[in-house]
């Protein structure tokens, strides 16, 4: 055993807030070097679940890194050089991935947790996302609240296991704004797929900002971050932003709803060929048989954002459409000012809705589908999320050769404890205070249940200054029990 071995072990319990005593603890116990170019690290121990059917699944196995990326998994490695991180009691795995998170809306969490997407008339509806958000809130963004709500949002979804993430912010009223998200998102240090949307105002220039974006910050494919083109059906002129992504060579993200009355639109898209496989549909909901099938011949992808779609009148989650025709779909959080955007509750809701559904059918003595089962869940919140963001080369699976994106997930504590099926644990029982460290491209991120590299404390000032600021000129009162 190395010298490292006894500081790098890792407690069943241990403190999440980075701005405590127990941050500083758990970051002068992390191995040195972890990460650096050529240091190799072991995790040792863990019951590894690799999403990947060539490398397997092992009780009791191993990992391999070398600095940003995995070298090895095996039942057991032998590497006398390598700093070690002893995963005893602990699932190791590949980091979630969110498909899809409105990032910029973090300073108001939960202000609309009642709301549905658009007014349906009753008063209960008045606070509805499409006027608070949309209309309301978001046109007063300031660079430094889309900073400060995007860095923030970014550091809670690492303490939650979520590794990589698309960010859909429309908030992009001005260049600067643009640059305040992609420099929160490179802050945060995480891999993060930048999605530039709509913005509002005279000094909005999307879509064509989108050149100089992608030639000022994502050059180089050699980075945690990336770019995708928001393509939003619903806004006139969306050609050219169609246009645009295809001329980048980036993929086209869009909320598909019929909430919105998209379907003609869609249709005719679908109808002329347009959909291919840089196509990612968010939601869904509300379209065609015929759309369909072209999206699924087209190799296009689905992102779901289930618990959302349920709560917002989003329309019925396709979870089972998508397994129908074959599309591979991922999972994503949405909007925090309704929902958490943790990996768990995204995970439970697809599962559980799926089922129940497929059991209400066999109730009835009707043919029913193949019930989802734990591990399919996992891999729409793992390599579904990579292939849909065109990274399943770099990550969604620990498999030798892809860079070290790895959690590690108490199973001694004690709403796990005793393990005695992995992904039925990781699925059914575990949450937020079970992710015990984080790893994005080889390096700690979060570490004995800490979020290291960041001041919580300095950091929730600047978010609830922020939140105050947006409310004053939206010209809503602070209200915490809001009816």
């Amino acid at each position: 055993m190395c010298k490292f071995c006894d500081a790098a072990r890792l407690p069943a319990r241990a403190p999440a807030d980075a701005g405590g005593a127990g941050a500083k603890a758990a970051a002068s116990a992390l191995p040195q070097g972890i990460g650096a170019a050529g240091r190799k690290t072991l995790i040792k121990g863990g019951h590894v679940l690799s999403v990947d059917p060539k490398v397997g699944n092992f009780a009791k196995g191993d990992v391999l890194i070398e600095g940003s990326k995995i070298l090895a998994v095996a039942a057991q490695i032998d590497a006398p050089d390598a700093a070690v991180i002893d995963a005893t009691g602990h699932v190791v795995m590949p980091g979630f991935i969110d498909t899809h998170h409105h990032q910029f809306e973090t300073a108001l969490r939960s202000i609309l947790a009642d709301a549905i997407l658009v007014n349906d008339g009753r008063p209960e509806s008045a606070a509805n996302y499409y006027e608070w958000m949309l209309q309301k809130f978001s046109l007063h963004y300031r660079p430094e609240d889309v900073h400060i709500s995007e860095l923030f949002g970014g550091i809670s979804q690492i303490d939650a296991g979520v590794t990589t993430v698309m960010d859909v912010s429309q908030i992009h009223h001005s260049p600067e704004h643009s640059d305040a998200a992609i420099q929160a998102l490179r802050d945060t240090g995480r891999r993060a797929v930048f999605g530039y949307f709509e913005g509002w105002g005279e000094r909005a220039q999307y879509p064509a900002d989108a050149r100089r974006i992608k030639a000022q910050h994502f050059a180089s494919d050699d980075q945690l971050l990336s770019m995708v083109m928001g393509a939003e059906i619903y806004l006139p002129g969306y050609e050219a932003a169609w246009a645009t992504g295809r001329e980048l060579n980036i993929p086209l993200a869009m909320h598909i709803v019929g909430t919105f009355g998209m379907a003609p639109t869609f249709d005719k898209l679908a109808a002329d060929g347009q959909f291919g496989p840089d196509c990612i549909f968010i939601h869904m909901t509300g379209m065609s048989d015929m759309a369909w099938q072209k999206a699924a011949d087209a190799g296009a992808h689905v992102s779901l954002s289930v618990p959302i779609e349920m709560q917002m009148r989003h329309g019925n989650p396709p979870v089972q459409k998508c397994r129908d025709l074959g599309i591979t779909a991922s999972l994503s959080s949405d909007v925090e000012c309704t929902m958490t955007a943790d990996p768990f509750t995204q995970m439970r809701s697809a599962i559980t809705l799926q089922r129940m559904l497929a059991n209400d059918l066999a109730l009835r003595g009707e043919d029913y589908p193949k019930l989802m089962s734990a591990v399919e869940v996992i891999e729409m919140a793992t390599m579904g999320g990579a292939k849909g963001l065109k990274l399943d080369h770099k990550t969604g699976s620990l498999t030798p050769g892809k860079e070290a994106d790895i959690v590690l997930l108490d199973a001694t504590a004690l709403n796990v404890a005793p393990l005695n099926h992995v992904p039925g644990a990781v699925v059914t029982l575990m949450e937020r205070s079970n992710v015990a460290t984080v790893i994005c491209a080889g390096q700690v991120r979060k570490w004995q249940g800490a979020v290291l590299g960041h001041d919580i404390a300095k950091l929730r000032g600047e978010l609830e200054a922020s939140r105050d600021y947006l409310l004053d000129k939206a010209g809503v009162a602070q209200d915490l029990f809001r009816a």
